[in-house]
């Protein structure tokens, strides 16, 4: 097991149970308590959980999604793939609204060498461009969200509608052709609605394992999404249905 891996295991045990003690970790990982301890103190850095003697409780709430810190190094090569792909769907020359996320923000890096014009949805993203020499860069107004520094709140939602894009590249946090887009946050499932609104043509990006996942916020059904790009893994039944419904699905 990976110390990615373990990070996750550790962080959905506590989430579901509320609270663990570090015998009981090491007991279910299979590492040893010195390493839980460290873990421990990794995860409550990110502000994951709450440490306590001998174990810790959980800060992330049921039905949230993983904190970004923990995201960011999960399936990573899978999302640079779909990031290669989706940069090569941009043409040179493009308005592009880039929306929050880890997958997103590995797009933001592909994009760094295009002639392209980018208003990302997070400051996680604006950091990766704000040395790219040929991306014309437009930061938005909002509030950044702690950790995921997704920008969200009127100012964002104003400065979407203030403008028209080409393309809206949208990560979501589930997605499949019963309940469409779906995301865990309210205030970021009306920023992704706004940015849908403003581009003609909307990309959603996603790894696999959230085309067999429903998020509590719905955002968009299958039929506002002109393309989907996600890993070879995506389960054959479900990519069929997302095409049936006349979105196009490509497999990075």
């Amino acid at each position: 097991m990976t110390g990615t891996d373990r990070l996750r295991q550790i962080t959905e045990a506590v989430c579901e149970a509320g609270s663990l003690g570090v015998a009981e970790l090491a007991r279910l990982t299979g590492a040893s308590e010195m390493t839980i301890r460290r873990d421990l103190e990794v995860l409550a850095a990110q502000g994951v959980l709450q440490r306590y003697r001998g174990g810790a409780r959980s800060l992330v709430l049921r039905g949230e999604g993983p904190p970004f810190a923990l995201r960011s190094q999960d399936g990573l090569e899978a999302k640079r793939r779909i990031a290669a792909q989706t940069a090569a769907l941009i043409a040179d020359g493009e308005s592009v609204v880039l929306d929050s996320g880890t997958t997103c923000l590995e797009v933001a890096r592909a994009l760094e060498r295009r002639r392209v014009t980018v208003m990302p949805l997070s400051l996680h993203a604006v950091n990766a461009l704000a040395g790219a020499p040929e991306v014309t860069l437009l930061v938005p107004g909002g509030h950044p969200r702690p950790g995921e520094l997704a920008l969200a709140g009127p100012l964002t939602q104003a400065s979407l509608a203030a403008l028209r894009f080409d393309t809206a590249i949208i990560g979501c946090c589930g997605l499949n052709a019963t309940n469409g887009l779906t995301a865990y946050d309210l205030d970021d499932a009306a920023v992704k609605r706004a940015a849908i609104a403003s581009s003609r043509r909307v990309v959603a990006v996603t790894e696999a394992a959230k085309l067999t996942r429903t998020a509590l916020a719905h955002v968009a059904p299958v039929s506002a999404l002109h393309a989907v790009v996600t890993d070879a893994s995506a389960p054959e039944e479900e990519t069929a249905r997302l095409t049936a419904a006349g979105t196009v699905v490509h497999r990075a």
